[in-house]
């Protein structure tokens, strides 16, 4: 991962890797707050939605190709945003400011919609285990969601390391906001997209098969009743 170069760690205070420190690095890094650094999740639970027919959750996710019918369906979406600002120091002989950011970030995902097809009566064997291959793609979300908290938290600590930031006079408010929507709203989003990878191992072929034969052929006898209208 790239940072901006207006932000860096020692610019215009000393050269890096200087045995002593600046006047303006003491005062930067002895007298104002340390980097804080904040991740919250949240979950908005699940709404079941039984209304829609097969067919009409098929053309949801673009399988019309005959070969692959969705009888179920999980929809949400990543959200995130972030909060920043942190006390400014000044130092005129330099021309330069340091900040000590404080940045939060809020990561969770919209509130889950899980769908299944109105052909299965809620209650019998075929629409509880439909709903069981969909809650596993529910949990599937709710894990990446921890993941994601925790690889962004562990990148952010790595980059800030509790020290303020220099940057020329007037723009280490403007650089620091550039850094977190050029670079860090990329690699949440990045981190989250990741988790598709684990949705896709729930919806194999076998899966499918298994669905198929379960509650004694209920659901494909269903599916084939309707294919025939």
């Amino acid at each position: 991962m790239r940072w901006p170069a207006l932000i860096c760690l020692c610019c215009g205070a000393g050269a890096a890797g200087a045995a002593e420190r600046t006047p303006f690095q003491i005062r930067c890094e002895d007298t104002i707050s340390k980097t804080i650094s904040v991740l919250s999740t949240t979950s908005n639970g699940f709404t079941i939605n039984n209304q829609l027919p097969y067919r009409a959750l098929t053309l949801k996710t673009g399988s019309i190709d005959g070969r692959t019918e969705t009888l179920g369906l999980t929809v949400t979406r990543a959200q995130y945003a972030a909060t920043m600002g942190g006390p400014i120091l000044q130092d005129k002989v330099s021309g330069y400011e340091c900040v000590a950011p404080r940045v939060e970030i809020k990561l969770n995902y919209s509130p889950v919609l899980i769908y299944v097809g109105n052909e299965f009566v809620p209650g019998t064997c075929a629409y509880n285990t439909i709903l069981q291959h969909e809650q596993r793609h529910l949990k599937a979300y709710m894990d990446n969601l921890a993941r994601v908290e925790k690889v962004v938290r562990d990148a952010m600590n790595r980059r800030f390391e509790g020290k303020p930031l220099y940057a020329p006079s007037g723009t280490a408010q403007s650089a620091l906001q550039h850094e977190i929507n050029s670079v860090w709203m990329r690699f949440i989003s990045d981190e989250f997209d990741k988790g598709k990878a684990e949705q896709a191992k729930i919806d194999t072929p076998q899966e499918y098969a298994r669905l198929a034969d379960s509650c004694n052929g209920e659901i494909r006898d269903i599916v084939n009743r309707r294919r025939r209208r």
